[in-house]
């Protein structure tokens, strides 16, 4: 598990405050507050599921009635909950299903971030992709929050693309293509970079822990079939 401020985050700071103005303004918006690696591999990716094509509002109401649900998060609560539980919680029959894949997976030993540990990003993606319900976008979030890594650019994800066109393009959206070529001046900290802009739209991260399952707010939603995020 990596918990808590990663120890690059100063370094990428100084250098993204150095490379890019805007960049510097909102770090020095948002001092003393960082990203923080969340402590449970199944329940970063249980959330993220909850989270796809949601808002941040409604996801957080759905996860908590969850975890009401089953008295905390684990693969095994979850595939001794029957579906129409699940769905009660407001979860779409898909996402029961894919919260179940999750669930049997975990249960397994499938799911194995230890092994992950030394694989390229994109490794990791194509590894958990293979997981039903699990796209692009809610892997780039396990790269973030899980495994901290420090230079991911999840261009599905809706506040990285609104937070590009308010401090970089007076509020027009920009398509992936131009956001991609703007953040060549971020690496290798566009996660952190990413971070920023989130912070510029929800200023208040809550920070996630496997004993504290409080609110949990992911900044995006998993990319729709078109390649859209919420």
């Amino acid at each position: 598990m990596l918990i808590g401020r990663p120890a690059y985050w100063d370094r990428a700071c100084a250098e993204l405050a150095a490379a890019d103005t805007v960049m510097a303004a909102l770090i020095a918006t948002y001092p003393g507050i960082s990203l923080e690696g969340r402590g449970d591999a199944f329940m970063t990716l249980a959330r993220s599921i909850v989270g796809q094509q949601i808002s941040v509002r409604a996801a957080d109401a759905v996860w908590g009635r969850l975890v009401s649900l089953l008295d905390g998060m684990s693969s095994e609560r979850v595939l001794a909950q029957d579906d129409d539980a699940l769905r009660g919680c407001g979860l779409s029959v898909r996402k029961v299903e894919y919260l179940r894949d999750l669930a049997r997976h975990h249960a397994a030993g499938r799911l194995d971030p230890q092994a992950w540990r030394d694989w390229d990003d994109e490794a990791v993606i194509a590894e958990l992709t293979d997981i039903r319900g699990i796209g692009r976008w809610t892997a780039e979030m396990f790269l973030i929050f899980y495994l901290l890594r420090p230079d991911v650019l999840p261009l599905d994800d809706i506040g990285l693309l609104r937070g590009v066109a308010l401090h970089y393009h007076d509020g027009e959206r920009q398509p992936r293509k131009a956001v991609r070529e703007l953040a060549e001046r971020w690496q290798p900290w566009r996660t952190v970079a990413t971070w920023y802009l989130w912070r510029s739209l929800d200023p208040v991260p809550v920070a996630y822990r496997a004993a504290a399952l409080g609110r949990l707010a992911l900044p995006g939603s998993e990319a729709l079939p078109a390649g859209s995020a919420r």
